[in-house]
């Protein structure tokens, strides 16, 4: 055996290298079936290690079924199954590839269209901004008045929310200024009610401040109020026009009524009306804050239907709970960007945020329809689509007796990335899994090849 193959490495025992580059070996068909090794003493001799290195080197392979021992006769290389070697490679080459590899197509539900995404425009409004002495200092510490005073408009114009621009909270995100708001309600407020399933960032920013839950069910049809008698809870957070991650919408009903328990119980409801600008077969319910704006705390972003990265979020408050709001944080900078700030208020101002919303309407129902059409194209009876009336994702539950894991590894490993949506369970679980799948971002035709190829994956 020729030292000059070995060559040792500092950062491992000398007798496990020996170990690795003999299975190697043997592995690759270097050294053939019952062919004789070198002695442990011509070995050490070799390679200028003591024979004890070489002997626990040995007693490894052995142990493992590489080689054999046959009394004073020596060491002699194991007959293995060459084809379990091959596929063992190909099979850890094959994932590793695939690890590093982007999907095909990804149904992430993260991301908006960027074709439609009106740059030309944007970049303009921005560098007119930057000529503006006001963005060249610090921000207001509750956002700047020239976007507070056009958000004002606008939710009046488009949910029916009447507020003052003072009562309006700039922040970076929902899931941001909910801390801060736990941060402010968690002295009068123990517990809270919250969607099950449901968004699970907001359970984990009342997590933060160590809030007790309940729960109330959601199902395909709606949420179950019947049970809000019988809770303690006099806080409750929902997202009514596009329930998260369901999709169905509370009807007027359900909303008077839900107004009336927390007038009863002299609460909160917190409405995260994160995308209702989406609603596709008519127009959007009236905002729970339009029927009672003093116990309803509303909260709008512009991630969903604008830009994920602009990271801009805003929510209304009641008076007694902007008092105490303005109180605590009167001394903390605004989270959120000035310069960003500034350009969509004029962006607002100058009509294109509403030019942009009418057009992405348009084209994510084109979007939503071509994913259903496939769906049921390909799948059939094999699943049911929930929440095609609205958002930016639609969720599918799939009849196939697979467990959720064993669907997203299959999609994984034909090259399309789908999202789980057990996180967002608490106890009101389904008997079939249910994926979810975003297309805001995709074409027709990359939301056509990602659906044949789950129908080659999950078959």
């Amino acid at each position: 055996m020729n030292n000059t193959i070995f060559t040792f490495k500092d950062n491992s025992p000398k007798y496990k290298q020996i170990y690795e580059k003999f299975k190697s070996f043997i592995e690759q068909g270097d050294i053939m079936a019952n062919e004789q090794l070198p002695s442990i003493r011509q070995l050490a001799d070799s390679l200028r290690v003591s024979r004890n290195t070489t002997l626990m080197a040995y007693e490894q392979l052995v142990a493992e079924g590489y080689i054999r021992g046959e009394g004073r006769k020596g060491y002699f290389a194991n007959e293995l199954e060459p084809l379990i070697f091959q596929e063992t490679l190909i099979s850890h080459n094959k994932k590793q590839t695939e690890s590093n590899k982007p999907p095909v197509v990804n149904f992430r539900a993260d991301a908006v269209d960027q074709t439609h995404f009106p740059l030309k425009i944007w970049r303009r409004i921005a560098n007119q901004v930057l000529t503006l002495k006001d963005s060249y200092r610090y921000g207001e510490p509750f956002g700047e008045a020239a976007l507070r005073e056009q958000i004002s408009t606008y939710l009046f114009q488009s949910r029916g929310v009447k507020t003052n621009p003072d009562a309006i909270i700039i922040g970076s995100s929902t899931q941001q200024m909910l801390v801060y708001l736990g941060h402010i309600l968690k002295d009068e407020f123990q517990s809270i009610i919250i969607e099950d399933p449901g968004y699970d960032g907001a359970r984990e920013a009342f997590q933060f401040h160590r809030f007790m839950f309940e729960t109330l069910p959601v199902y395909e049809t709606g949420a179950d109020l019947s049970q809000l008698e019988q809770m303690k809870s006099r806080l409750i957070y929902v997202t009514p026009s596009n329930q998260s991650p369901i999709g169905v919408s509370m009807s007027i009903g359900q909303r008077q009524m839900l107004i009336q328990w927390v007038n009863k119980k002299h609460g909160y409801i917190i409405e995260d009306d994160y995308d209702s600008e989406f609603r596709y077969t008519q127009k959007p319910f009236p905002a729970l804050a339009s029927i009672d704006s003093a116990r309803v705390i509303y909260l709008g972003n512009f991630s969903k239907s604008f830009l994920p990265g602009i990271r801009l979020s805003y929510m209304v408050l009641p008076e007694s709970v902007l008092n105490h709001y303005k109180k605590h944080f009167t001394h903390f900078e605004s989270p959120a960007s000035l310069f960003s700030q500034l350009t969509m208020a004029k962006f607002m101002e100058l009509g294109e945020w509403n030019r942009h919303v009418k057009r992405m309407r348009l084209v994510y129902k084109r979007k939503m329809l071509h994913l259903v059409s496939q769906l049921r194209k390909q799948f059939g009876q094999n699943i049911s689509i929930i929440g095609e009336q609205s958002g930016l994702y639609l969720l599918v539950k799939v009849h196939l007796g697979h467990s959720e894991e064993w669907l997203i590894g299959h999609a994984s490993s034909y090259g399309v990335k789908v999202c789980p949506t057990s996180l967002y369970f608490i106890k009101n679980n389904t008997d079939d899994p249910i994926i979810k799948l975003g297309f805001s971002h995709l074409s027709c035709e990359e939301i056509e090849l990602g659906v044949e190829l789950l129908k080659k994956a999950w078959s």
